[in-house]
């Protein structure tokens, strides 16, 4: 789940990380008032999107006086934000954070996040602040630092002292940067956090180092033990049918294709869009209904897979294993009748009760087509699609 930057800056306040002062705004007025309650020279007016790249597209600018502010306030509220990171379709602006204005000297790179290769918590910075640091990795991949985190012991003093020397702060300014650092850490473990980035994070002109920026993105899996973090949730900032998808426990991610995929496993999901692909097709979605669907959730992911105007055809690949093939086939008639479905389907299914499954297909004198394995499936979906896209 991401979380909105002035709501990471919050958490991170909480655990002793310095952030600017700052207010966030819905509305003009609202702006106008907490630009006049920072009494700064300058504020920023922060366009907050679960995107990057703000600054670049125009979603970040600068105001001398709380009138000013709520100038900008008006046109950026409501605006759709296009950057490199929100694609074409761009995200439309609901939100701001009106933030006081600093003496900038330094601008340098930070974050956490969960190494697989390692299954530790990396530290990673780069002296290359407020730059897009995958271009840095990139062009200069020695210029990413990196430490790894033990978990028994966490980040340690003298780790984060190698950090802030690689980063080629003076003296007093790495003093500071250890318990800045700690607390980073500190507040992604306490949060289960899965990425913490802070770009930039600054030295101002008074040596103090600032998170002028945070992106934060919380595990999903554990929010179970964080109740307050759930209500940072903003499903305005979501695909609405992942949003619908999520209330049924279906994992759904919409993707720009013509072929819908129903698939039980995260891993057969994957392999599906990958063999749609080799058949010269497209995937619409990626959609696990889990093993243990039931009836009514395969009918739920139907109706969302539906919703979504650019399906032409839908391939359902299951192997019936808790999720029962005359269980799978019972939703899927249910789904079809009750949807008026005019897409045509392709189903393979193999496992429990395949036979059962595939007679009820048969039976329900509906127009599915029954495949013999994933590869038949495959070619029969694209071209009933209308070929390769």
């Amino acid at each position: 789940m991401k979380i909105h930057e002035y709501q990471a800056k919050a958490i991170l306040a909480r655990y002793g990380v310095t952030t600017p002062r700052g207010e966030v705004a819905f509305t003009k007025e609202e702006a106008r008032e907490g630009a006049a309650r920072l009494k700064s020279p300058v504020v920023v007016v922060k366009a907050q999107i679960h995107a990057g790249g703000r600054g670049k597209a125009g979603g970040v600018k600068l105001a001398h006086s709380p009138d000013e502010a709520a100038e900008i306030a008006s046109h950026m509220l409501g605006m759709n934000l296009v950057t490199i990171q929100t694609g074409p379709t761009g995200r439309i602006v609901k939100r701001l954070l009106i933030e006081e204005g600093l003496n900038i000297k330094r601008e340098l790179y930070l974050s956490l996040l969960v190494d697989r290769a390692s299954g530790k918590v990396i530290f990673m910075g780069s002296a290359a602040g407020g730059m897009e640091i995958e271009e840095v990795a990139k062009d200069h991949p020695e210029a990413i630092l990196q430490e790894t985190i033990n978990p028994v012991v966490g980040l340690q003093a003298y780790q984060a002292r190698k950090i802030a020397f690689g980063l080629g702060l003076p003296g007093e300014v790495a003093a500071l940067a250890v318990p800045f650092l700690q607390s980073l850490y500190r507040a992604f473990l306490d949060t289960d956090a899965s990425m913490l980035e802070i770009n930039p994070v600054v030295v101002t002109g008074d040596g103090r180092l600032v998170a002028l920026d945070a992106k934060m993105t919380l595990d999903d899996n554990a929010l179970f033990r964080h109740k307050e973090l759930r209500e940072l949730r903003d499903l305005d900032e979501e695909d609405p049918l992942e949003v619908e998808a999520s209330k049924y426990g279906l994992n759904y991610i919409k993707l720009d294709g013509s072929v819908a995929c129903m698939v039980n496993g995260a891993g057969l999901a994957m392999a599906t869009m990958d063999i749609i692909k080799y058949a010269g097709g497209s995937p619409a979605n990626f959609l696990d209904v889990g093993g243990g669907a039931s009836a009514d959730q395969v009918k739920n992911a139907f109706r969302i897979l539906m919703s979504d105007p650019s399906v032409r055809a839908v391939f359902i690949n299951i192997f019936g294993g808790i999720l029962r093939c005359d269980v799978l086939a019972t939703g899927v008639v249910a789904a079809a009748k009750d949807l008026q479905l005019k897409v045509p389907v392709v189903v393979r299914m193999e496992g429990t009760n395949v036979e059962v499954g595939q007679k009820i297909l048969r039976d329900s004198q509906l127009n599915f087509t029954i495949a013999a394995d994933m590869k038949d499936g495959a070619k029969k979906v694209v071209a009933l699609a209308g070929g390769a896209r």
